[in-house]
């Protein structure tokens, strides 16, 4: 597996890379060898925040943990990253399907655990609406008018169905899908 790293406020060292990577190191025996881990270290008051995303061709794992220990952040989300791995393999197991993104170690290591932690996913309401096309900025407002976390939008210059979504440090997202 290969890492990226991004450092704000914190200086990113080999050292400091070295030892992110031995504990990241876990899940290299379960995700692709040409796999790439970015990894976003940011410091604020005190508190380090562990941002890592894996791309699994279309799939994202990702997982962001905050602590005041730098190595303790980066066990949390190794932690979380493994969660994540376990329940999503475990449901393509059970669904008698196989996916080729992750090694056949990994089938043998947690098959066991994950059936036994897996619980349908239950749909209890759906809604339908009209989509306006409106800009991203416009989206962000009507998001915050209904006091959601996410808005569903067409997007007036590229005619594509876009979501506006309120990130934990109160900035903004905007997914773009691809076709």
């Amino acid at each position: 597996m290969r890492y990226e790293y991004i450092g704000k406020q914190i200086n990113v060292t080999d050292g400091l890379k070295a030892k992110v990577e031995e504990k990241l190191g876990k899940l290299e025996r379960v995700v692709p060898a040409d796999s790439v881990a970015r990894v976003l270290l940011t410091l604020v008051k005190n508190v380090n925040i562990v941002e890592v995303t894996i791309p699994l061709n279309g799939r994202n794992l990702r997982a962001q943990t905050k602590h005041e220990d730098l190595m303790s952040a980066v066990d949390a989300v190794v932690d979380i990253l493994q969660k994540q791995m376990e329940k999503y393999k475990g449901r393509l197991q059970s669904k008698k399907k196989r996916d080729s993104r992750f090694k056949a170690e990994y089938d043998v290591a947690f098959a066991a655990q994950a059936e036994a932690e897996e619980q349908p996913v239950l749909i209890n309401r759906t809604k339908r609406f009209a989509l306006k096309p409106m800009d991203a900025e416009e989206a962000v407002i009507e998001m915050e008018l209904i006091g959601h976390s996410f808005y569903v939008f067409k997007n007036a210059s590229t005619d594509e169905v876009n979501v506006v979504y309120r990130q934990s440090g109160g900035e903004y997202g905007l997914i773009e899908p691809e076709f």
